[in-house]
């Protein structure tokens, strides 16, 4: 059950990031969505428990943990870049202008800035993490995925008519039902 919360607590530490370097670097993509509604990048989500899931706590030094980090990471970004692709037709990010990328789904300096955060992560978050999630209720955690399930659906739904990212607001939502009904 614990795990449920990091993905959701790494999900809004990643969203919060992503919102950061947006405003830092003056992205075209200010909105930094990945759901209509909830503030979650579920990339960090699933990055940060595979990392915890492979042991990264268990690694002895600092370096064992950025590379543990760097490859896991970075395996899991260009998975769900690739599935975002395949299956909406959208791509959140493209690091095809950076150097040492891959196909524009992954690249050298996002993936050492990756290890670098998982690490700080593993050593600095992750205690205090563990210890809120070990106080939160079973029942909340089935209410949280209830809640990022139905968030989803809105969210596929929007990506498969718009093809859009930038479209993911409750106001193309709302627009794409009024279009059915009239």
């Amino acid at each position: 059950m614990d795990h449920i919360w990091y993905w959701f607590a790494y999900s809004f530490l990643g969203y919060c990031l992503e919102k950061l370097f947006a405003a830092a670097t003056r992205s075209s993509h200010r909105l930094r969505r990945c759901f209509v509604f909830l503030p979650l990048c579920p990339v960090y989500g699933f990055a940060m428990v595979t990392i915890l899931l492979l042991g990264a706590e268990k690694l002895p030094g600092a370096w064992e943990q950025i590379l543990l980090g760097m490859l896991a990471a970075t395996a899991i970004e260009y998975a769900v870049h690739w599935g975002y692709e395949r299956l909406f037709q959208v791509q959140f990010w493209d690091y095809s202008s950076t150097k040492c990328d891959v196909n524009g789904r992954i690249c050298l300096p996002f993936s050492i800035c990756w290890g670098i955060l998982s690490m700080l992560a593993v050593r600095y978050v992750q205690p205090v993490l563990e210890g809120y999630a070990a106080l939160l209720p079973e029942w909340a955690a089935a209410l949280a995925v209830f809640l990022v399930t139905l968030d989803g659906i809105l969210t596929a739904r929007v990506l498969l008519t718009t093809h859009d990212i930038d479209a993911l607001t409750p106001r193309t939502l709302l627009r794409s039902k009024r279009r059915r009904t009239a």
